[in-house]
């Protein structure tokens, strides 16, 4: 089982305690860039696909939780069938979680991850146009607006990382 730590945070595979939290995010506001919310049927298959695609790739998003096991969301590596390019991404369930560094600090060692562990030369980021929060985390961690990326779906900018072999 692949877990990270940083100073404040782990980052693990998602388990059947998660299944509960998860949807409520899914089913909540907060999912708009993502075309939510999500009834809970819609929400239980997207977690589904998130636990297998550990099964079928060996890797994929990480759970987020504090060193305390408090959840606060999603992070990491993903390539679901059918998207253009491997995707470095990230969702803080609440709200109040938002501002603290918890998303780019959990980012930066899933992308570290990814380029070391999982042998990626670059990843992307999609995020929605209008979704100013997950852009500016996105520039933060030294991503750029790739205009030339394959388009994901209409709305969405890609966000290049590059994999300069130096800290993530």
């Amino acid at each position: 089982m692949t877990i990270l730590t940083t100073e404040r945070l782990v980052l693990r595979q998602p388990a059947a305690a998660d299944l509960e939290p998860f949807i409520a995010y899914l089913g909540s506001d907060r999912m708009t860039w993502l075309g939510g919310p999500m009834d809970r049927a819609e929400a239980w298959k997207m977690v589904a696909a998130v636990m297998g695609h550990w099964t079928i790739h060996g890797f994929g998003l990480f759970m987020l939780e504090t060193r305390e096991g408090r959840l606060l969301g999603t992070v990491g590596p993903q390539f679901p069938e059918g998207w253009p390019e491997p995707e470095l991404a990230w969702h803080i369930f609440s709200a109040s979680d938002e501002g603290k560094g918890y998303a780019a600090e959990a980012a930066l060692a899933a992308r570290r991850h990814a380029f070391d562990a999982l042998g990626w030369p670059t990843a992307v980021s999609y995020i929605h146009q209008d979704n100013a929060r997950s852009a500016a985390l996105a520039r933060r961690l030294g991503a750029i607006a790739d205009p030339k990326a394959p388009a994901f779906a209409p709305g969405f900018v890609t966000w290049r990382h590059l994999n300069d072999g130096g800290p993530a």
